[in-house]
């Protein structure tokens, strides 16, 4: 595959705590560079790596923007200027971890892009790829022209449209290991709750880990919580509330591989207010 979606952060006020906390629950893997983690922290899963950042004024906690790896970054560049020149590429800091250039898409949403070789590569993205039982599976973004913008990044990097059941007018994109779900974005999909503006989501449909199921994921998480209702799909699914101590109300699941496939996890929409009693 041509991109890769390999690439997550996150904005919060206490990113050293949420270090611990996905290494501890999910057991993602850090670099070690201690030197490294006073301005961020990466963790990943052999796969995709997630950059804590510190959150600073006037910036919203929660997902905050994501990352495509790419085979030949010049010929993104060079696609960009031809059929998309209102799209601005540019230079990163050379202390980032992955991105070495940012983009964003016809919606405003911002994206790191980086290619394999580039100096600045560190962290786990440089450690190459590992496998695990637990890995991420998808992340969402909310868009006025869903259809436009998955148009637009299958187009430029060569991402597979998935046929797989979705809210009205959404779609999903993989790289064939991660998926990207492009939600409509709709002032109806609030009723009842506050008004979120559209990009990545910060709470009705964030980021899906999958573990591998039984006892490990049983003694590392607990009992699934009493005020969750039944589940459209044999998953065990935990809400935001419990990541909320950490002051980034991320939502996640944790899905048993072997009694539920990866597809139908990533077509289900989890909204909150299906989730609670």
């Amino acid at each position: 595959m041509f991109g890769k979606l390999n690439h997550l952060a996150i904005t919060s006020d206490h990113y050293t705590l949420l270090g611990m906390f996905y290494r501890a629950m999910f057991g993602l893997k850090a670099s070690g560079d201690t030197a490294r983690e006073i301005g961020a922290i990466s963790v990943g899963d052999g796969y995709v790596g997630m950059t804590l950042i510190p959150r600073r004024g006037g910036r919203k906690a929660g997902l905050d923007h994501f990352g495509i790896e790419v085979e030949d970054l010049d010929k993104v560049r060079s696609k960009v200027a031809k059929k998309y020149p209102d799209i601005e590429i540019v230079k990163r800091p050379g202390n980032r971890p992955f991105a070495s250039y940012s983009a964003h898409d016809p919606a405003g949403n911002y994206f790191d892009l980086s290619q394999p070789g580039h100096e600045n590569r560190a962290e786990v993205y440089a450690k190459g790829e590992w496998k695990q039982d637990t890995t991420f599976s998808h992340f969402a973004i909310r868009a006025r022209e869903a259809e436009r913008l998955a148009d637009f990044y299958t187009d430029l990097f060569e991402l597979e449209a998935r046929n797989l059941p979705s809210e009205e007018g959404g779609y999903h994109l993989t790289d064939g290991r991660m998926t990207m779900a492009i939600v409509p974005w709709k002032i109806s999909s609030f009723n009842g709750a506050g008004i979120e503006q559209p990009g990545p989501e910060h709470g009705h449909r964030t980021l899906t880990i999958i573990g591998k199921g039984g006892k490990d994921d049983d003694d590392r998480l607990g009992p699934t919580p009493a005020n969750l209702r039944s589940c459209d799909t044999p998953a065990r699914r935990y809400p935001a509330k419990t990541a909320d101590r950490t002051g980034t109300a991320q939502q996640w699941l944790i899905c048993a591989r072997s009694r539920v496939k990866r597809e139908q996890i990533s077509a289900k929409p989890i909204r909150q207010g299906r989730m609670f009693s």
